[in-house]
This record gives structure tokens, sequence and C-alpha cells, in this order.
């Protein structure tokens, strides 16, 4: 593999870990929930879980789940059901006044609430079937028969990853600069609506998808 093959690899890795997804809407919100510790745990979940799914397409585990049609569905309903269980969350932590029964977190411990945080974000990624796909769909075009395998396909599906920390870490910086305009209780609930009608989204569009 070429650098000019590595740094094209690169920038479509960019573009599509930037545009906006399930993942982020779930990071934005912990970050608003929880503040800067929230969004960093559901971040480090997100990057877990495409840890292994990187991990799982280098070494052809991801090949074997995507041809297996009940494996994959049930992946993918899993996902549908994680993803609108999330949304709905949200939707109704923006319609209660209580901010802290309204996103589930106020009231536990700080040990638990990061979990809470983590499990977040590692469950959204995990449960994604489509994150798989692009793995299995993406690495094939940047690897040549010559390359060495898996090593070629780990060293992009790491890349991947390392790049997705860079970002999600901006994000969460980013966020926390803010800190105090997103403390705001009309914005907190605005963010909600938005993540949660997001997550929804996301949940209904991949439920329609078929394979």
């Amino acid at each position: 593999m070429s650098w000019s093959v590595y740094a094209t690899f690169c920038a479509f890795a960019i573009v599509v870990i930037v545009a906006p997804g399930p993942d982020f809407a779930v990071v934005v919100r912990n970050a608003v929930s929880a503040g800067r510790t929230g969004g960093a745990f559901a971040g480090l979940g997100v990057l877990s879980a495409s840890f292994v799914q990187a991990t799982a397409a280098a070494f052809g585990v991801g090949a074997l789940i995507a041809r297996s049609q009940p494996l994959f569905e049930a992946l993918r309903w899993i996902g549908v059901a994680y993803l609108g269980f999330l949304g709905f969350q949200a939707l109704r932590a923006a319609l209660r006044r209580d901010r802290a029964a309204g996103t589930g977190l106020g009231r536990q411990v700080a040990g638990a609430r990061s979990f809470a945080s983590w499990r977040q974000g590692f469950l959204s990624n995990i449960t994604n079937p489509k994150v798989l796909a692009l793995y299995l769909s993406v690495l094939p075009q940047f690897l040549r028969p010559g390359d060495p395998s898996p090593l070629a396909a780990m060293a992009l599906s790491y890349t991947f990853v390392l790049l997705s920390v860079v970002w999600l870490a901006l994000v969460v910086w980013f966020l926390g600069r803010v800190r105090r305009w997103l403390a705001r209780a009309r914005v907190r609930r605005a963010i909600d609506a938005v993540t949660g009608t997001v997550l929804v989204g996301f949940a209904v569009r991949l439920a329609a998808e078929s394979r």
C-alpha cells in the first residue's frame, strides 16, 4: 500500500467521520447532560466499539457476520431498538421540567454516570451494522492483492479509529468551552429534542433499510 493510497483513505475517512450520525448525537447529548466527562466517556464507548468492529473486519470475523443473514438482521434490529430507546429517552427529557429526572443521569454518582455514558456510546456503535458494513465495503477498495493480510487491513482500520479519536476529542472540547451556554434549561431542552428526533430518525431509517 503506497502513501498516496493511504492519504486518499485518510481523506475519505475524515469525510465519513465528521458527518453527523447516531454516535455523534449520543456524544453531544451526554456532553450536555453530564458535562465534558459524560461526553468524553460516551466518546470512549463509541471508540471502544469501533475498535472491536475494526478488528473484526481486519481479521475477517466481520465478513462472517455480514454473510450470516439471521445474525446480521438480529444485530440490525437490536440497533434499531437501542437507537429508538435513546431517542425516546431524550425526547422525554426534553418534555420534563426536572432536568435530573429527564436525563436519567442526574441522580447517579459520578462513577455510575460515567459508566452509563460509556455504555450508551458503546452500544450505539456496536449494535449499528452499518459501521461493520462500512469497514467491509471500504477497506477492500484501498487494499491490493499483494498487501500483507491482515496487517494492511489493520493499519487502515485503526487509522479510522484514530481519526475518530481526534474528531470526538475536538467535539467534546468544543462543547466544554460552551458549557455555560449549554447549561441553560431552554438550550438543554432544545438539544434533547433535536438529538432525540435525530436518534429516532436513524432508528427508523435503519429499520426501513433492506439488506
